[in-house]
């Protein structure tokens, strides 16, 4: 079911608006403009290693983590992939190429916060926002319209598989996997990310061709999109610095000797 509406917001007046949509739920939503994950990057001081007419790729400033998209590989998509360091193992993530930007950004924006004092627990959002579980050959999350899902497998300590994914009546939409050693508070940002209730927007002819969205029409102007845009880039900015200033005052720690990832998400 269509709806149409202005969007209210900044704007000066003369200006053309263009037709968008707003997709709910945002799974399945399509992959969308991948400025919303480099800009930020790039925002936050990350290095574009690009090369032209080849992937995307983004070193972090101490080039511990790398960011990269390739659309040119089959089944291609994102991967995040963190080196080793004295207190994290090396790590990977990976997206397909129909994951929606605002969900990868959900881990993509976390390499720039600053870790929470409480343990991370991945199903917590899942669950707040009406996800059901269940327990079977593996621990599973369903979205309420039963078309997205967040898995977990842990065969022994310290091998604990994440994977999650979406379908829509065409089949397999997309599917995101982490590897054992991916920080839980990235994983667990990532299903924030991927429960969050708000529409995304997309532009006139980017809407996938599901019978399962729903969409709202709005009129959008170009300013509009420059200051949203203009916002996250700020955002980014800050995350930045903050996450910078933290990383300098924190005395050092080291890691336990031993650990492991618990169903619930919590690492011990």
């Amino acid at each position: 079911m269509r709806q149409h509406k202005q969007w209210a917001g900044w704007g000066a007046t003369g200006q053309q608006a263009h037709q968008h949509y707003l997709v709910e739920p945002r799974h399945l939503a399509g992959g969308g403009d991948l400025r919303h994950v480099t800009e930020y990057l790039r925002a936050s001081g990350w290095k574009d290693k690009s090369k032209t007419g080849g992937p995307l790729v983004f070193d972090s400033p101490d080039k511990s983590v790398r960011v990269g998209y390739d659309p040119f590989t089959q089944p291609g998509g994102w991967t995040i992939s963190g080196r080793q360091t004295a207190r994290q193992e090396a790590w990977h993530a990976t997206f397909g190429q129909q994951t929606p930007v605002e969900i990868v950004a959900g881990l993509t924006d976390a390499l720039f916060t600053t870790r929470k004092a409480h343990a991370p627990n991945v199903w917590e959002p899942l669950l707040h926002q009406g996800w059901e579980t269940e327990h079977g050959q593996h621990f599973t999350a369903r979205s309420p319209d039963g078309d997205a899902f967040v898995r977990f497998h842990q065969a022994d300590p310290g091998q604990a598989h994440w994977w999650a994914g979406a379908r829509n009546e065409h089949g397999r939409v997309w599917e995101a996997m982490f590897t054992p050693t991916t920080p839980m508070h990235l994983v667990q940002a990532f299903s924030t990310a991927l429960a969050d209730p708000q529409p995304v927007m997309r532009p006139l002819g980017r809407v996938p061709p599901s019978q399962r969205i729903r969409t709202t029409s709005v009129s959008v102007l170009p300013s509009q999109l420059g200051a949203w845009q203009q916002a996250r880039i700020a955002a980014a900015r800050a995350a930045t610095w903050a996450c910078n200033s933290f990383a300098t005052s924190r005395a050092p720690t080291s890691p336990g000797a031993h650990s492991y990832t618990t169903a619930d998400g919590r690492r011990r």
